[in-house]
């Protein structure tokens, strides 16, 4: 009855966006230019594609994801009574666990560019549970009465189908040609990953059909030939015996009647292989933008630059997808009266931009000298519990007003004072 009233009158249920295309159905791929059919379920089998989306899927799913109520401009508290937080933290539903749950979602949307969830409601409308949805199940409707998207879930063993408005559904989704539904990356870049996969088949019937010798045995011209086949395998089998093997590596070898070993280096063919192996591991990092080290590809990686680029990577590659993510959440697991008394939902990604111990320690100590840090500060960002006393600000000697009593001495860069050192060693207490 609710859906005959929404889709009748003046128009029908439409697919979002143009020429036939139904939300995540594009994702089905196609062939590529280069050959090989190119669709999620080929694409996670090249490599760098499956450690590119479970690296997004892994990084986001084991972040500490919590509600929180803004309490004024400069404080908030956590917010454990809610529902969402039962969804969110606690069990999604009967089975799963929270970080399956957004590990779901956030690989469904970095394979398919959409990830849904069908909400359970409680009798007084919030949400009970969350069951993820498979995205080739789910087509995206547009109605022209409202212009909101409903959602056509079609039957699968879980026994969910029919169509559902937007209060029944969780969907997280990444850009695309349509506000209405994500794009799949794999379908935007088929072809980029066709080269990817045609170079993989090359690379196998290569190394399948191809002869890879390490080195030849030779004689001279001059020298008869060896005739008798049984003479030939005693030779060949007496210098592999002697001389195979890691474990036979510097043994000196005797060539009798003009022999010589001629070891085979790498051909420009396998050298080419192999660039053009990375190069397709650096062309999956542009499309997800994910550092290449992190993929496996560390030929640009240095000891310098990786903590800088591991910073990079959570910055502009997770702060984007865990702000879609969060952004979902709060539209679809919280009320309007929720959002208006300043309840939001956020992951804690601040154990992901640490930096090394000894880094952090010295900027804490710096920090706490100048005044404003002080060691529960400190010990909160260290997720250590706040001691007593811990709250004090303290105030260089030279820039005190006269009216706090709490100072300490001059920097003296060479000797720090004891009232600096005892100041430090509190942080670790």
């Amino acid at each position: 009855m609710f859906f005959s009233q929404i889709f009748s009158g003046s128009g029908a249920l439409m697919p979002a966006g143009s020429g036939g295309w139904l939300g995540s159905s594009l994702v089905a791929g196609g062939t590529s230019e280069a050959g090989p059919v190119i669709n999620p379920q080929t694409a996670l089998a090249l490599t760098a594609v499956q450690r590119a989306v479970t690296l997004l899927a892994e990084s986001i799913a084991q972040l500490p994801c919590r509600v929180y109520q803004a309490t004024s401009p400069d404080d908030r508290k956590p917010v454990i009574d809610h529902p969402a937080h039962r969804v969110i933290s606690v069990a999604p539903n009967g089975w799963m666990t929270p970080f399956q749950v957004h590990e779901y979602k956030q690989l469904s949307a970095g394979l398919r560019g959409n990830g849904f969830a069908l909400k359970e409601l409680d009798m007084d409308g919030s949400v009970k549970s969350l069951y993820p949805l498979h995205p080739d199940r789910v087509q995206v409707m547009v109605s022209p009465q409202d212009r909101m998207p409903y959602y056509r879930v079609l039957l699968a063993p879980d026994g969910i189908e029919g169509v559902f408005p937007l209060r029944r559904m969780h969907h997280v989704r990444w850009i695309g040609d349509n506000v209405y539904a994500g794009l799949s990356p794999i379908a935007l870049h088929r072809e980029a990953l066709g080269i990817v996969a045609a170079s993989e088949r090359h690379t196998a019937r290569v190394f399948g059909n191809g002869t890879r010798l390490s080195g030849v045995l030779t004689r001279p011209r001059e020298a008869a030939a060896i005739k008798e086949q049984g003479a030939i395998d005693k030779l060949l089998s007496d210098w592999k015996g002697k001389y195979g093997g890691a474990g036979k590596a510097g043994e000196v070898a005797l060539l009798q009647e003009g022999m010589e070993f001629k070891p085979l280096s790498m051909s420009n063919e396998d050298a080419q292989l192999i660039e053009a192996r990375s190069y397709g591991v650096r062309d999956i990092a542009r499309i997800y933008g994910i550092p290449p080290h992190k993929l496996g590809d560390l030929s640009g990686a240095t000891f310098s630059n990786i903590e800088q680029q591991s910073l990079e990577f959570v910055v502009f590659t997770l702060m984007p997808w865990l702000k879609r993510h969060e952004e979902s959440m709060e539209r679809d697991l919280l009320t309007e009266e929720d959002r208006a008394a300043g309840v939001y939902i956020q992951f804690d990604v601040a154990g992901l931009l640490r930096g090394d111990t000894q880094s952090r320690y010295a900027a804490y100590a710096q920090a706490r000298q100048w005044g404003w840090l002080s060691v529960n500060d400190i010990r909160r960002l260290e997720n250590l519990p706040p001691i007593a006393g811990g709250d004090v600000y303290l105030t260089p000697l030279n820039m005190a007003d006269g009216k706090t009593g709490l100072a300490v001495g001059p920097v003296n860069r060479a000797q720090p004072s004891a009232q600096q050192i005892n100041d430090i060693d509190r942080i670790f207490t």
